[in-house]
């Protein structure tokens, strides 16, 4: 047996450790996994602080500022143009005409700018005058009549619900009472109606809803013209103005202050029946666009003269503050 004394086993050598290396080995674990699980969680206290930390104000990021109206309006400039462009083609292409007018209509839907509202509706007024008081072809408003035996302009006028005048001057009829079984004639077969507006001093036409034209306004001095729902009950040529005295005024005095046309017009459904108001013509066109009549709506004449043309009795007429 082998008997190892104390002093032997001392003596024995083993491998001097190296501790320095595991602490490295630990040491680069620590780092990766740190690297990897821990570098972008925060901590609930962190998070807070950060998010609500004031920031200074030149810090902050700009922000942008909204784009400009033109800038909203991309589609309105090449409606417009084409519009144009279209209108321009219509003495060789009668149809262009009123395929101007849509491209219009599209344009005023679009547009948002009030000035560039203002120019369409001054460029549809005056296509639709074309439309409406000359042969011109407007496809699904105009709709064509054969004139039968017994008929005169007058029934015909009845029976479509409009003017007179729009059917003689539609058709170029240089006489009313000469017309001939066989005629072809072109009507205009739709609905108009009227809003007047008295802050803005304006009366807009509109046929089947759609927008049709413009006019500038006089109205009543200190808030005298009514408002409400009306219709058209009456209408005259060349009128004559009653005092309210009795004197009459005859057609053309100037002391006449009906003008050239006179449309009366009366309460319907629940508005406030009243009397002795309507849509006339004035000699002092100074007045339009002010509060001046006594409580009627005042255009120039040559702007009544067309109104009443195109107006028959009973159109709606909506008069706001």
């Amino acid at each position: 047996m082998v008997d190892f004394s104390l002093h032997e086993i001392d003596d024995i050598k083993y491998p001097k450790r190296r501790p320095w290396l595991l602490i490295v080995l630990i040491a680069l674990v620590f780092v990766f996994l740190w690297h990897k699980f821990g570098r972008n969680q925060k901590s609930p206290e962190k998070e807070t602080s950060e998010s609500t930390r004031v920031i200074p104000a030149e810090q902050v990021p700009a922000r942008e500022d909204p784009p400009p109206v033109a800038s909203l309006q991309v589609n309105v400039q090449p409606l417009l143009s084409k519009a144009a462009a279209t209108a321009a083609r219509s003495e060789e292409n009668p149809l262009a005409l009123a395929e101007a007018r849509d491209l219009y209509l599209q344009a005023l839907q679009a547009a948002i700018d009030p000035d560039t509202q203002t120019i369409i509706e001054r460029e549809l007024g005056g296509i639709h005058a074309r439309l409406a008081f000359t042969p011109m072809p407007w496809p699904s408003i105009k709709v064509p009549y054969v004139v039968k035996s017994g008929d005169s302009i007058e029934k015909i006028a009845r029976r479509f619900g409009t003017t007179i005048a729009l059917i003689q001057l539609g058709n170029q009829v240089k006489n009313p009472h000469l017309i001939r079984k066989g005629d072809s004639f072109k009507i205009l077969d739709g609905d108009f109606s009227i809003k007047v507006s008295t802050s803005r001093k304006d009366l807009v036409v509109y046929l089947d809803d759609v927008f049709f034209k413009r006019y500038r306004v006089g109205t009543g001095k200190f808030g005298k013209t009514p408002s409400g729902a009306f219709e058209i009950w009456d209408r005259i040529r060349e009128p004559v103005w009653w005092r309210p005295n009795g004197k009459e005024i005859p057609f053309g005095d100037p002391e006449n202050i009906l003008g050239t046309r006179w449309m009366a017009i009366r309460a319907t459904g629940d508005t406030e029946k009243v009397r002795g108001y309507g849509i006339h013509g004035t000699w002092d066109d100074s007045s339009i666009g002010k509060a001046e009549s006594a409580g009627c709506i005042r255009l120039r004449n040559s702007d009544v003269e067309e109104l009443y043309n195109l107006i028959p009795l009973g159109t709606e007429v909506i008069i706001e503050g």
